[in-house]
């Protein structure tokens, strides 16, 4: 029914129309309005008649060249290679490779690394720009801090330079050198994009003080230097973040922070560092409360404590929940750490804990980190 009344009035329509034109009258016409001029205070009027363009400086400094940069650090930074014992899932032993970065601060074969690039090698082979090989002699290493020392036996090497890494301003160029991608030494530059930056890595190990940098960072760039204009490094190239959509972050240890660890493990092998007695640290947060019946959520629960440390001394056990640190609040293993690590060795400290219900405080005195 509608369909036909549709039809009806479409007719009717046309012939309306039709009408229209037969009888000689004009249809309807649209009337348009002309736009008028804009008021008087409107913005078509000049804000400042007189203004003209700054003009060109023309006095823009000339960047430096990077090609000598890279002439100036290359023959210091080495490829390092690594082979590692896996097991497959018969548990029959095979064997992995791995590629990453170096460079020597010591004419005498010293060579700073991450310790992500060394940890747990069976063997660790050092190549020169120049092509000579050497097997490591000695290897060091600091998981908390991911700095390593490779030591070959070889006098008479191109060492780097060690910058001040507190200089450089946000801004100023940089250049990456490195193994990227296994595949030789290579270079990259960018800009000092951000400095003093924080990141957690793991559980309980956070690099701080870390220089940011958009010079393109690569596996294998691991352990190489990150220098300045001068050919000075002012960091330790360590982490990159990689995720979709991100582009250009970079970072590396800064060469301040890495200086009295690397005297450290030159000097005794290991980093001193103070020592709570304490191992198998959780973050505690609502699930792990639930999970471990504790009655608060947050803080640092102790697994595990070592027995004659100085935990275990001042009567802790493990299923205590640390939650301060002298005035420090301890949210998680992180913090519990970074407080723990900015005391010393010999220093008395108040320990606020939870066990059960209840809440309890206790002196201790930290001892020294024994070696790994």
């Amino acid at each position: 029914m509608k369909k036909l009344n549709l039809k009806y009035l479409l007719a009717c329509l046309v012939i309306i129309v039709c009408l229209f034109v037969a009888s000689g009258c004009p249809l309807p016409s649209i009337v348009t309005t002309p736009p008028t001029s804009p008021p008087a205070d409107s913005t078509a009027n000049p804000i400042d008649p007189g203004w003209t363009p700054p003009s060109i400086d023309g006095q823009a400094l000339i960047l430096p060249s990077i090609a000598d940069v890279v002439a100036l650090v290359r023959p210091s930074v080495v490829a390092i290679n690594t082979k590692y014992t896996g097991y497959d899932i018969f548990n029959r032993p095979f064997t992995q490779q791995g590629a990453g970065s170096g460079w020597i601060i010591d004419e005498y074969g010293l060579i700073v690394t991450n310790n992500h690039v060394v940890e747990n090698a069976d063997s660790v082979t050092v190549t020169l720009v120049d092509g000579r090989t050497f097997s490591a002699e000695t290897v060091r290493t600091d998981w908390l801090s991911d700095l390593a020392i490779v030591k070959v036996n070889a006098g008479n090497l191109p060492s780097a330079k060690v910058g001040d890494s507190d200089v450089p301003r946000v801004g100023d160029w940089v250049v990456a050198i490195g193994n990227s991608l296994g595949m030789g030494i290579s270079a990259t530059k960018g800009i000092v994009s951000a400095k003093g930056v924080s990141i957690s890595v793991s559980e309980g190990q956070t690099l701080d003080d870390l220089l940011q940098t958009d010079a393109a960072i690569n596996p294998g760039n691991s352990g190489g230097p990150l220098v300045n204009m001068a050919g000075e490094v002012i960091g330790i190239t360590s982490v990159k973040t990689a995720q979709v959509g991100v582009e250009g972050m970079g970072y590396a240890i800064s060469s301040n922070t890495a200086r009295p660890i690397i005297q450290q493990l030159v000097q005794k092998g290991y980093v001193v560092r103070p020592f709570l007695g304490v191992q198998n640290l959780l973050t505690v947060d609502q699930s792990v409360a639930a999970f471990y019946s504790l009655s608060v959520d947050q803080g640092a629960l102790l697994r595990g404590v070592l027995a004659g440390g100085p935990a275990d001394q001042a009567g802790m056990q493990a299923g205590d929940v640390i939650t301060k640190f002298d005035d420090q609040d301890i949210a998680g293993v992180n913090e519990l750490l970074k407080a723990l690590y900015s005391a010393q060795v010999g220093q008395e400290v108040e320990i606020t804990f939870w066990r059960g219900n209840i809440q309890n405080t206790t002196r201790l005195t930290l001892a020294e980190r024994p070696p790994s």
